[in-house]
């Protein structure tokens, strides 16, 4: 069994539905501290400031190499999304089927994590300093989790110069897609107050539907942009309605909805709140906008060029470099110093029985191992 696979098992084997906590950090901590890591672990959320929101647990390592030498960064996340029913096998049981090892977060993200460990058993420690930026909490709302790190960082002045996120960003086989940006994303709640009545009496009740509809048709009409050099298109999708009436003859007093903006960096989550605001309030209804990450872009150059470099060594192919997808956690750290996300395949990445093809992750290992060196030599 390689090594990269042993730290893989490990960590699946340590239950972490989001907000991760305890026995998957432990976990994390052994694997490090023997390899010349200072571990600071420090949980948030829970009891903050009245908050009633569970615990999540941090994890910040640090090797450090000579003074005034490079510090590259990992970056990842401990918690998994919940497995849900139907597994061929118990999902916190890592196993090996063929040429697949299944278990929850095996390329989300606990896989990638364990390549990364692997990996930097390999970078001599006089080579430049290395750490690791983990968190429990980048399934979740992603409150207290990556942010809080960034602030442990700022507070320690701790500064990497380059910093790799472990999402699974490639698509048909390990290494053929690296993400270089991502878009925005806002998520904003629509409400219209009304006058609830009787439908046969519509002279004492004021309906809140036909301004709603006014409000979603208008949004849905909306053209933001054709897209950029390196983003896809805007778009704003309607993803929920909500009528509280159970009555077929009653005029409802409220009329809620939901819409989700991903966008490109033509635009910014306050540009764009303030346009759906401005909308809504023009008809007589509310927005609460609720944003989630700006986009940003690491351009093309020296450090997308070492990735390719050490992913073209080991697998032969040229990755292409995208923004598409979802958001994650590089969002946060891109106002730390520049990041780019690379990792396993992500075609069983939340799924039922979601696995991860054993070799890919040697492979995974000697393509971070490939990366850490020469971002310390840059």
């Amino acid at each position: 069994m390689s090594q990269a696979l042993a730290y893989a098992k490990q960590l699946i084997a340590a239950p972490s539905v989001t907000p991760a906590t305890g026995a998957v950090f432990d976990a994390m901590q052994a694997m490090l501290e023997p390899l010349g890591f200072s571990i600071h672990r420090f949980t948030r959320g829970e009891g903050e400031e009245g908050s009633d929101e569970e615990a999540v647990e941090n994890l910040f390592a640090i090797r450090h190499g000579p003074e005034g030498s490079k510090h590259f960064a990992f970056a990842g996340h401990l918690d998994v999304v919940p497995p849900g029913e139907g597994w061929t096998s118990a999902p916190f049981e890592p196993e090996e089927r063929g040429e697949l090892l299944h278990g929850r977060g095996a390329v989300d993200m606990k896989g990638a994590i364990a390549c990364m460990v692997d990996a930097v058993a390999n970078v001599p420690a006089d080579a430049g300093t290395i750490s690791f930026i983990i968190t429990g909490d980048e399934e979740g709302p992603a409150l207290h989790g990556t942010r809080a790190l960034i602030d442990y960082m700022r507070g320690e002045g701790i500064q990497p110069d380059l910093c790799l996120v472990g999402e699974p960003t490639s698509v048909n086989r390990l290494g053929d897609m690296m993400k270089i940006g991502r878009r925005g994303s806002v998520n904003i709640w629509l409400e219209v107050q009304g006058t609830q009545g009787h439908v046969a009496y519509p002279h004492l009740a004021d309906n809140p539907l036909p301004a709603m509809v006014e409000i979603l048709r208008e949004l849905n009409n909306l053209h933001l942009d054709e897209g950029t050099d390196w983003f896809q298109p805007s778009n704003l999708e309607i993803t929920e309605i909500d009528v509280p009436n159970r009555a077929h003859n009653v005029i409802p007093a409220t009329a809620k909805a939901r819409i989700s903006i991903r966008f490109n960096d033509r635009h910014s989550g306050a540009s764009l709140s303030k346009q759906v605001i401005e909308i809504a309030e023009k008809h007589g209804g509310s927005a609460r906008p609720v944003i989630s990450g700006e986009p940003f872009l690491t351009e093309p150059g020296a450090f997308s060029d070492m990735i390719a470099a050490a992913v073209k060594a080991e697998t032969g192919i040229d990755p292409e470099p995208s923004t598409t997808g979802g958001t994650s956690d590089a969002r946060f750290l891109r106002s730390v110093c520049p990041v780019i996300e690379f990792g396993l395949c992500n075609a069983t990445m939340h799924k039922r029985d979601e696995a991860v093809a054993m070799a890919d992750l040697d492979t995974l290992s000697r393509i971070y191992t490939r990366i850490a060196t020469a971002a310390l030599k840059a």
